[in-house]
């Protein structure tokens, strides 16, 4: 009797331990089952280059006296790498040509980076402390740059007094809208 009760209590413990291995074999095979299902990662389709969008139309921001036409650079500003698009004011008086030109970034901060980064990229820079702006000679044209809420304005073609005056009046069109 001992005996038997051995062999029940061993047969017991057998089952228990093929229901555990049983159980460890069902799991094993679903997490593999789950894994192999996954199958390849699906490749995100390449990205669309687009073409950025043409800027507003600003002709209301540039003075009017001595203008003779108002474009807007869908490419570059003044057709420089470093400026984006924007809108660029011809102007004509005294035998003298200039043009004005104004960039509308998104944000304040990134009408700064563009100022900052153009500056470093002219000859003869000089910070024009009453303006917050900078003058200096991009080739052999000069350059008055100052940055407005998200605008990047500038004068380009006139020494930087002649700049500084028209440029004050070219800021005070400008606002945030």
């Amino acid at each position: 009797m001992r005996c038997s009760g051995m062999m029940n209590n061993c047969s017991g413990m057998m089952l228990s331990t093929n229901r555990f291995s049983i159980v460890c074999y069902l799991v094993m095979l679903a997490l593999v089952a789950l894994l192999a299902g996954c199958g390849a990662p699906v490749a995100a389709p390449p990205p669309v280059a687009t073409k950025p969008a043409k800027p507003a139309d600003e002709t209301n921001k540039f003075p009017a006296k001595d203008r003779v036409q108002v474009e807007i650079a869908e490419e570059h500003v003044l057709g420089i790498a470093k400026l984006p698009a924007g809108n660029v004011a011809a102007y004509q008086a005294a035998g003298r040509q200039w043009k004005l030109f104004l960039i509308k970034t998104k944000s304040n901060e990134a009408a700064a980076l563009l100022l900052f980064d153009y500056k470093a990229s002219l000859a003869n820079v000089k910070f024009v402390p009453h303006f917050g702006g900078y003058a200096g000679d991009d080739g052999a044209t000069p350059m008055f740059l100052f940055q407005k809420g998200p605008f990047l304005a500038g004068v380009a073609g006139l020494p930087e007094k002649d700049a500084d005056t028209l440029a004050r009046d070219f800021a005070a069109r400008l606002s945030d809208r």
